[in-house]
């Protein structure tokens, strides 16, 4: 078994321990689970020629994400913020030291940990640039009907969606107008990108 196989079966064996269920091609699986299986559908479409460690990162995006939940941090920006960059920063170090187990060096272990932490996205990284453009893409694709209901604020849902379209790369645009959205999420997104 390859460095890679070893690295990708840790995990996506972290994910299956996910509490939280989901219906999934008439199964039931671990939801974290299909979240980095999304995640990595969405990274073939855009980058089907992905490094080993750019498909690591993709994978473990929401490493054991269950265990922190939003509500654990203030229902404030501030709050908001806090659980993100704490959550990035736990889950890269979790992922790094998978990869070390998995036989890669403490530097592509690194690599890894830092997309994931999406450290260099400012500076223009392509590979965290792609992180981000796919996971807004699984965001507008598979969680985006679920969570308009839930936040029930139309308002705040077009200047969220605006700030999505805003963190997305051209190659990410061009591959979200492609997308099969509901007509709520269509009527939304449309709005958000006229304003």
């Amino acid at each position: 078994m390859s460095k890679y196989s070893r690295a990708l079966e840790r995990i996506d064996s972290a994910h299956s321990d996910d509490p939280n269920h989901i219906e999934s091609n008439n199964t039931t699986i671990p939801y974290e689970l299909h979240y980095a299986q999304q995640m990595t559908f969405y990274l073939d479409r855009i980058n089907p020629n992905a490094s080993e460690l750019l498909r690591l990162a993709i994978r473990a995006q929401h490493l054991h994400r269950w265990e922190v939940p939003r509500s654990s941090y203030p229902a404030t920006k501030i709050g908001y913020h806090s659980w993100r960059s704490g959550l990035q920063k736990r889950q890269a170090e979790l992922v790094e030291n998978m990869c070390l187990a998995s036989g890669y060096s403490a530097e592509e272990a690194a690599q890894v940990g830092a997309m994931v932490r999406k450290a260099d996205l400012k500076k223009g990284d392509p590979d965290t640039q792609t992180l981000e453009d796919v996971a807004c893409l699984v965001f507008l694709d598979d969680q985006f009907d679920k969570f308009e209901k839930e936040l029930g604020d139309e308002e705040k849902m077009v200047d969220i969606l605006r700030k999505t379209w805003g963190k997305m790369s051209e190659v990410g645009h061009a591959e979200a107008l492609k997308l099969d959205l509901s007509e709520r999420a269509t009527a939304l997104v449309t709005r958000a990108l006229s304003g």
